[in-house]
């Protein structure tokens, strides 16, 4: 099912229903009830993270605008001086924006990006994912050369594509470079059906940020909290049942919202 252009509010039943969306029309594939003691919703909030387009609509709102919001909330937590805020595009703009708005930092571009190459972080080997980066991104040294550069990216789930990025504007010339994630850091493995990989492959449970920005060459590295993503995802919720609200966070906490049976 295509949740891109799903819209409205989310009243809940007693029963689930799967449903096929093509040009053929519509068609219920199953129904399936819903367990015992969850009354609650568990929308993937990696959604407004990063899988859907920013023109998405879920739960009365645009995925751009909550990643606005994630940016906005990550200033507040987690602000540095800057001469320039910038993202990895295309996933990591809309939050860069709220980052300076709310910072009061003038927003940048730094990274050109070729539109022929898709997503890096599917791909199923290192060696593969950082081909893909250097094919990927272009340096605008105009705009990188002698700055103190403030960089988010979306989320970080092996580590091993911010490397590259920042070496290559280390190369065009930046002075500091400080990566803010508006994200927390992936830290469990989704079984509902998400390519996230096992626990021993996120790069979050290997290094604390600190570890981390050591690694990949960066002056500074810090994540947006749990609790800071759920408040963005919520400022601008729409819904006719406030206390139905539930958002899936198991591959940041842990939390599945149902019980395993492994």
């Amino acid at each position: 099912m295509s949740m891109d252009t799903f819209q409205g509010d989310f009243s809940l039943s007693a029963l689930v229903e799967i449903v096929e969306i093509s040009r053929e029309g519509i068609k219920t594939i199953d129904i399936v009830e819903r367990p015992d003691g969850y009354d609650r919703q568990a929308f993937c909030i990696f959604e407004y993270v990063y899988f859907a387009r920013s023109d998405s609509i879920f739960e009365g709102q645009m995925v751009y605008t909550v990643r606005l919001e994630c940016g906005r909330q990550l200033a507040r937590e987690a602000f540095i001086d800057a001469d320039i805020v910038s993202s990895v595009p295309e996933s990591g703009t809309a939050a860069a924006h709220g980052y300076s708005r709310e910072s009061k930092i003038t927003f940048a571009e730094v990274l050109c990006k070729n539109r022929y190459v898709g997503r890096t972080f599917i791909q199923p080997s290192t060696r593969l994912r950082q081909l893909g980066v250097a094919k990927k991104f272009g340096a605008l040294s105009e705009n990188v050369a002698g700055k103190r550069l403030i960089l988010i990216d979306d989320s970080i789930v092996r580590g091993n594509t911010i490397g590259p990025i920042i070496k290559l504007l280390r190369d065009a010339g930046a002075k500091e470079v400080h990566i803010r994630v508006a994200s927390p850091p992936l830290l469990y493995p989704c079984y509902m059906g998400i390519n996230i990989p096992t626990r021993e492959e996120l790069i979050g449970n290997k290094l604390n940020p600190n570890e981390l920005a050591k690694q990949i060459n960066a002056d500074s590295l810090a994540y947006l909290s749990v609790d800071g993503l759920k408040k963005a995802v919520r400022t601008n919720l729409k819904t006719k049942s406030p206390g139905k609200i539930g958002h899936c966070t198991a591959c940041l906490t842990g939390d599945y919202p149902i019980e395993l049976d492994w």
